[in-house]
């Protein structure tokens, strides 16, 4: 008796399972292209760049929330942290009556200045008393293009987890209005390590 043999797959058979096979691999490419492209980007690691001028930074890890408390924009507006989400922000505490904020303010307004057509925005943030505001105006249109903001009550000084240690307390946001890092007393701010610390915020 003669053994019967297996029917062998015709070739529309193979051509199909061939296409078939195509079409997997094509969509699990697909899936990988969009699943990375969702995926979101890590936060850059500031740590490395405590050295020179930054050598007194404090690096938030994962970073800090921001403060609810309010100060006031140029134009005398209430504004808070979150209404500059989508740039990075630099703020800085300082007061007329502070030797060290004086001095490094030239810096703060070079480091805006060079980056006047990205999304930067650094905000000194006077805790100068309502009758010393005539000071602070004068003092901040010396530093140009810096713009000031106001903070007469302490409020946002005082609202910060931890508090602001002194005056001047730079603190630096990202794009999504957390705290990344913070720096208590004065510094250069248009110095090689703070610029590499905005490029950095800047690219994520």
């Amino acid at each position: 008796m003669s053994e019967v043999q297996p029917a062998k797959p015709g070739p529309d058979l193979l051509k199909w399972a061939i296409r078939g096979l195509a079409l997997i691999g094509a969509a699990a490419v697909l899936y990988v292209i969009v699943a990375s492209s969702f995926k979101p980007k890590e936060s850059a690691d500031l740590r490395d760049l405590r050295r020179g001028e930054l050598e007194k930074l404090e690096v938030s890890i994962p970073g800090r929330a921001a403060p609810a408390q309010t100060f006031l924009d140029p134009d005398g507006k209430t504004v808070s942290v979150a209404d500059f989400k989508g740039k990075v922000l630099v703020v800085n505490l300082w007061a007329t009556w502070c030797g060290p904020c004086k001095i490094e303010m030239p810096t703060l307004a070079a480091l805006q200045a060079a980056y006047q057509t990205q999304p930067l925005v650094v905000a000194p943030v006077s805790v100068d008393r309502d009758e010393d505001l005539n000071l602070a105006v004068a003092f901040i249109k010396q530093n140009s293009p810096l713009k000031l903001y106001r903070d007469p009550g302490y409020k946002l000084a005082f609202g910060l987890e931890p508090r602001a240690a002194g005056f001047p307390t730079t603190i630096v946001y990202d794009k999504t209005g957390v705290e990344r890092a913070r720096l208590a007393g004065d510094a250069d701010w248009n110095g090689k390590e703070a610029r590499e610390l905005i490029e950095r915020l800047l690219a994520e």
